[in-house]
């Protein structure tokens, strides 16, 4: 089946509407959040991530993919936050290539004291911009984005 250019532009105009979302989200909340923390809006959402896993610590392929970014970046993710106190490199216990990002007491501390910051800069420019019956849909839809990412890479984001 062939794609006409008037098809083609009307599936480009949700493409363009969610990217220009997503980066004008991503520079705002990251921009007041950066400014009433001190901390870079990456940085925090790593710290939650390790906060909700089991012991506080994920290997770094996994949360990475949690995450949405290459290994690489999250490496350097880490070796900031190290800098911070925020998290240490351990060995997996199983599997000794592994290499774990755990949560310090200071990590713990920073996202802990964060959170209610975050939520608020989320809530000003982005849930208090939405009903609830959108939110409930931007969540599936970016879940079934996500799932299909996934799936293509054989494995599981959440």
């Amino acid at each position: 089946m062939e794609i006409t250019e008037s098809a083609a532009l009307d599936a480009q105009q949700p493409v363009h509407a969610f990217s220009s979302a997503a980066r004008w989200l991503t520079e705002h909340v990251g921009q007041e959040f950066r400014r009433r923390t001190g901390m870079w809006q990456i940085h925090y959402e790593m710290l939650s991530w390790l906060s909700e896993a089991p012991d506080g610590q994920l290997c770094l392929t996994k949360l990475a993919r949690r995450m949405g970014i290459s290994t690489s970046r999250l490496s350097h993710l880490v070796d900031r936050a190290r800098e911070h106190g925020w998290v240490e490199r351990v060995p997996d216990p199983v599997g000794r290539r592994i290499v774990l990002a755990r949560l310090t007491g200071t990590g713990r501390d920073a996202v802990q004291a964060a959170a209610p910051l975050q939520l608020a800069c989320v809530r000003s420019h982005f849930l208090d911009r939405l009903t609830l019956a959108q939110v409930e849909q931007l969540r599936e839809i970016s879940e079934a984005l996500i799932g299909s990412v996934d799936q293509d890479e054989g494995g599981t984001t959440f």
